[in-house]
């Protein structure tokens, strides 16, 4: 049975490392009933870990049903949908297997429920990428998981705030490798994905994407490194010939400082901390991570798991809010570009009133 026509999306919710932040950004996120107006929630966890932070908390105006099934949802209320039935000890701020073990189940319904048709987008707590790995786990995050999840062939992480985006063409790799994944292939793919997605996504017509260089000012032409002479200037030739409005390679340090960033509708970063550290400084607090590339939707707070701060109210849920708005807003960006596409006419309509 599929809940995805119902007019307000079914979006669901993993609920992560069970002694992170995970469950209190959540559960602080739908304590604001208007929520309620834009999506009905479906947290994948279980009523015993979500009644221990409700307590914990001491929010017991947090309100929900619990469901074992997709025909008993209340499109009026948070649904917490039982993944598990078993006691467990949760322990905030601890890092042990039941942490990693529930995050993973979790996730694991959390996508056949998206196979299955039953909601319409998933927004992902933070897991601890070294805890929840396991001989059936194995990936270095959230999104090469999804990728083969979904065997989609490739996808792009991509920061997202306000009108900055910013998409790795590397993700969690040691800087000592870095230099090997930065070929014209690699750089290619991720431009033709950051592309789509703009256009599909986030309904940019023309999108414009400027590339950072991987060495000091970008390679000082090649004074510091010859990566740029030899892969990166010729993969954004190679782009710009097949139609992108691909630009640079750019420095990476001026390039944020000027606020350059603010004449393009993306940017593609070379490796995590080159594209990650400005980003999240720059988004103050407000930034999401969206998964593209896949034929579903998926954000995520651009934050970690923050057992610092486990179980003791002090937890920031500005990120996950984002997260949510994010998700609904690239749901109907697509409903729009499939409905826009699919009737040539209506398209030439559009095209002729702007």
């Amino acid at each position: 049975m599929s809940n995805t026509n119902h007019p307000k999306p079914l979006i669901g919710i993993t609920i992560g490392d069970i002694n992170s932040i995970g469950a209190e950004i959540i559960i602080k996120t739908f304590l604001d009933g208007r929520m309620m107006d834009f999506c009905t929630p479906i947290i994948f966890a279980s009523n015993k870990t979500v009644n221990f932070y409700r307590k914990q908390l001491n929010e017991n105006n947090f309100q929900y049903q619990s469901i074992k099934d997709f025909t008993k949802i209340n499109h009026k209320q948070v649904n917490v949908f039982n993944c598990w039935e078993e006691e467990i000890q949760i322990q905030p701020g601890v890092l042990n297997e039941a942490g990693g073990k529930y995050a993973a189940r979790s996730l694991d319904v959390a996508v056949q429920c998206l196979k299955d048709g039953h909601i319409e987008g998933l927004v992902t707590a933070p897991i601890h990428k070294k805890n929840i790995q396991t001989q059936q786990w194995n990936y270095t995050g959230h999104t090469p998981f999804l990728r083969d999840a979904f065997k989609a062939k490739d996808v792009l992480m991509l920061m997202t705030a306000d009108n900055m985006r910013v998409g790795l063409l590397t993700e969690h790799v040691p800087i000592a490798e870095v230099a090997k994944y930065v070929t014209v292939e690699n750089i290619m793919g991720k431009l033709q994905l950051m592309r789509e997605s703009l256009v599909k996504d986030f309904g940019i017509d023309k999108p414009r994407i400027a590339v950072l260089g991987l060495n000091p000012h970008a390679g000082d032409e090649g004074l510091i490194g010859q990566e740029e002479q030899t892969v990166i200037i010729p993969a954004v030739k190679q782009a710009r010939n097949q139609g992108l409005l691909a630009f640079g390679p750019y420095s990476a340090d001026a390039f944020f400082a000027r606020q350059m960033y603010k004449d393009f509708d993306g940017v593609l970063a070379m490796y995590h901390d080159q594209g990650l550290i400005p980003f999240k400084s720059l988004a103050a607090g407000e930034g999401i991570n969206y998964t593209a590339g896949l034929p579903i939707v998926r954000t995520s707070p651009d934050h970690g798991t923050a057992f610092d701060i486990a179980g003791k109210n002090l937890a920031d849920e500005s990120s996950f809010r984002q997260a949510i708005f994010t998700a609904l807003e690239i749901i109907e960006k697509r409903r729009n570009y499939e409905e826009n596409t699919r009737n040539p006419l209506k398209k030439t309509q559009l095209a002729s009133e702007n």
